[in-house]
């Protein structure tokens, strides 16, 4: 199992991924729009018209399907919600259309998925992979998109999703945006759960579910030790050396500037990664503290 195909491969999680996976060995190739202007080796798909070049599926052992638009990048229009619905329902698709015409199959089928299944805010509640899904948009989407991805089970392909909370990385995402004003503030109540993990511990996961045949199925892709929006703000501001005021960002702000979007700011949830620690996963950075320090020790 040595050549792996990544979709989302140029995103923050993907180049990292891509990188590890090349440390230790394995050969990736990418499946892109654009593949002339990728400097990974990529081979040609097209989500909306629903092609693909079928090399890559010939070529690889395993996938890990990382692609999906942003649910962050931009307010959620109806267009927008659309186009985060089905840029994972329908690349699942594809993928799986094409698959199941193959006489030799990749043996793994590894997708990103999100915590946002169990819904916007449960409070204290400690949350699992048998817990309620939700019923907000989010919830819905993270339903569809598994269903689409665990159709691959029945082509006796091993099927795994990372149902992944908020991405820790000095590099993007959701800890550069907290940084980004002048001085740190936490956001609406401040007292909203945030299950978080590390940029490299989410590879790290990839590649354990890549590698041990056990694991099958959902997973919860958190730290075991999840954090209010306040904490987090503080600690990461002091870890950065960045003022923090203890003066919430109202939530009806939120709500003016990001409508239906601000929900998944507003909200939280505590969820545990009981099930892949079960797995044998081992965390390398269990708690906030390390994770920061790690983060931002240069």
């Amino acid at each position: 199992m040595k050549n792996i195909l990544i979709t989302g491969g140029s995103g923050l999680i993907g180049q990292a991924l891509t990188e590890t996976l090349e440390a230790k060995g394995y050969t990736v190739a990418w499946l892109s729009r654009t593949p002339e202007k990728q400097s990974q080796k990529s081979f040609a798909w097209d989500i909306k018209n629903q092609s693909l070049d079928t090399k890559s599926l010939e070529w690889a052992d395993a996938i890990i399907h990382l692609a999906g638009a942003g649910v962050a990048e931009k307010r959620w229009t109806p267009s927008r919600k659309k186009l985060i619905l089905e840029s994972r329902t329908q690349s699942s698709k594809l993928l799986f259309d094409q698959v199941r015409l193959l006489e030799n199959k990749p043996h793994t089928f590894i997708s990103a998925s999100g915590a946002n299944y169990y819904g916007l805010d449960n409070g204290e509640e400690w949350l699992n992979e048998k817990s309620s899904m939700g019923d907000d948009f989010l919830s819905m989407v993270v339903d569809k998109w598994e269903k689409s991805i665990f159709q691959f089970e029945s082509l006796g392909i091993r099927t795994v999703a990372l149902r992944t909370g908020v991405v820790l990385s000095k590099n993007g995402g959701a800890l550069a945006q907290m940084l980004q004003p002048p001085v740190a503030a936490p956001l609406g109540s401040g007292d909203q759960y945030m299950s978080w993990i590390h940029l490299q511990d989410l590879v790290q996961m990839y590649i354990y579910a890549l590698e041990a045949t056990n694991i099958t199925g959902s997973y919860n892709a958190v730290a075991p030790q999840p954090v209010t929006n306040r904490e987090l703000t503080k600690k990461a501001a002091a870890a950065k050396g960045k003022p923090f005021i203890n003066i919430p960002v109202p939530g009806f702000l939120l709500n003016f500037a990001l409508g239906e979007m601000a929900g998944m700011i507003l909200g939280g949830n505590k969820i545990s990664p009981d099930k892949i620690i079960s797995g044998g996963y081992q965390f390398r950075y269990a708690t906030i503290e390390h994770a920061l320090n790690d983060l931002f020790k240069n």
